[in-house]
């Protein structure tokens, strides 16, 4: 608790600088602005309505889709990237834990802010790719396991809503095992903050389950579907589509 505390009285600018850019870039929807430019249409009046990578690539095409995954992606990496930059200014015995506390709530707002956008009304998308991103910020090795997840459940199903809700409901075990492997000193030489103290083990596992949350709520209308049997499976839409829309 005592370093939660210093954290927030070391780096409360820190903190108010990082939160507010990190929800004020990601509320920029790479999908929505692409959409408009492409058929002059708002992406959340078509298909499933989300403002999001999937529903582009099915009622858009893949190009677009592209696109939009590579924006929503890069406002996770900015937003952390901001964050490190902040901690650069730090001049405290525990900058490196600071740091990291620092980074994941960076990340954590940079997913706010792509799912309930200030400038589209707080209707965005699900966070699923900009997660990813922050996963890769704060430990690469979480991404690395829902990556391998998903790929696995996407052979089975073909369903992108089932990837999404299995990674995101194991992000906190995941995030809290390899901190606390970290902790034991058993992987201290991958990890990207070498020695972690017990409080932030916690912290991250918390970060991360707040994230996986956020996101799994957002796919609650997905899930009325898949309980229903009539979630879609993942299908490009083909020239001949884009020429009839």
């Amino acid at each position: 608790m005592e370093e939660l505390t210093g954290f927030l009285t070391t780096c409360w600018l820190q903190i108010i600088l990082a939160v507010a850019a990190s929800y004020l870039i990601s509320s920029v929807n790479t999908s929505i602005i692409v959409t408009q430019v492409v058929l002059h249409k708002d992406i959340r009046t078509m298909g499933s309505g989300n403002a999001g990578f999937t529903n582009v690539l099915r009622c858009v095409g893949k190009a677009p889709a592209v696109i939009t995954f590579i924006g929503d992606f890069l406002k996770g990496i900015v937003s952390v990237c901001i964050a490190l930059l902040l901690t650069l200014t730090i001049q405290d015995a525990q900058a490196d834990v600071y740091r990291g506390y620092l980074m994941y709530l960076a990340g954590l707002f940079a997913v706010v802010g792509h799912t309930f956008p200030i400038y589209y009304k707080f209707k965005g998308g699900k966070g699923v790719v900009t997660t990813f991103a922050v996963m890769l910020m704060t430990d690469w090795r979480t991404l690395i396991c829902a990556l391998l997840l998903f790929a696995i459940f996407f052979v089975i199903s073909h369903i992108i809503s089932v990837c999404a809700l299995v990674n995101f409901t194991l992000y906190a075990f995941s995030a809290f095992l390899w901190r606390y492997l970290d902790f034991c000193g058993v992987t201290s030489a991958v990890s990207t903050i070498p020695h972690p103290t017990w409080p932030f083990v916690i912290y991250s596992a918390v970060m991360a389950l707040l994230m996986g949350i956020l996101v799994i709520v957002r796919h609650k209308d997905n899930i009325k579907r898949l309980l229903n049997g009539t979630e879609k499976r993942i299908k490009a839409k083909t020239k001949e589509e884009g020429d009839k829309a």
